[in-house]
């Protein structure tokens, strides 16, 4: 299997695409140069087959065997403990911000098990490094967005004290996705919060860049912004 992936993953790969996306993911392994959408096709085809086999064989030497193994993680159809397992082998490793992003995002197992999931992410809020906490963040944003953990979700966010730009980047990214979703609350939460100023005023940016605020919020947000 590893053999047939990495000659697909060759034939896919252009140097534009590398090019591109080592410009985009500073800090990232070797990249071959493969488009998202591929990936994912094929992260799709590995997640039917013998999976656990491929997360735990299939080298990292490459941005791109990254990006597919937090996509299988994503898209394996398991029990809710044999993923968690295989995501608990995976957050630790993650450096850098688009495989944390490609795997929180697809991790759409924990819609299905949001206590769960909220009990397993608990352990990365406290964590000593950059991007296990970036993980809740954007993790909470693509599925803890509903009206039973917003509430939450806002105080997680007071808790997420790593000072790394990636992390603070995730906590400005998911409040101000909070606000699109649930303005009364989130306005409630930037009258009354413990966020540190770059990443309270970057959330205020970030909702006055968004199409889905209106312009009389932008405005009243951005009067809002810490001197």
């Amino acid at each position: 299997m590893t053999e047939n992936i990495d000659e697909l993953l060759e034939k896919m790969a252009t140097k534009h695409q590398a090019a591109f996306n080592s410009k985009l993911v500073p800090g990232s392994k070797p990249i071959l140069g493969v488009k998202i959408p591929e990936l994912r096709k094929m992260a799709k085809q590995i997640a039917k087959q013998d999976y656990k086999k491929f997360l735990t064989e299939y080298p990292e030497e490459y941005y791109e065997h990254e990006l597919l193994k937090a996509f299988v993680i994503g898209y394996a159809k398991d029990d809710f403990e044999t993923v968690i397992k295989y995501a608990d082998e995976f957050v630790p490793k993650i450096h850098d911000w688009a495989v944390n992003d490609a795997f929180c995002q697809t991790f759409s197992i924990a819609r299905k098990n949001r206590e769960e999931t909220w009990e397993w992410l608990s352990k990365y809020v406290t964590s000593d490094a950059e991007f296990p906490q970036r993980v809740v963040a954007v993790l909470l944003m693509s599925h803890f967005l509903v009206d039973e953990y917003i509430d939450r979700v806002l105080e997680c966010m007071n808790r997420l004290k790593y000072d790394g730009y990636y992390t603070k980047m995730g906590v400005a990214w998911c409040v101000a996705t909070a606000y699109a979703k649930y303005p009364g609350k989130t306005l409630e939460f930037l009258k009354d919060n413990e966020l540190d100023d770059w990443t309270y005023n970057k959330s205020i940016q970030k909702m006055a860049e968004s199409f889905r605020v209106s312009d009389e919020d932008k405005k009243m947000l951005k009067k809002m912004k810490r001197k």
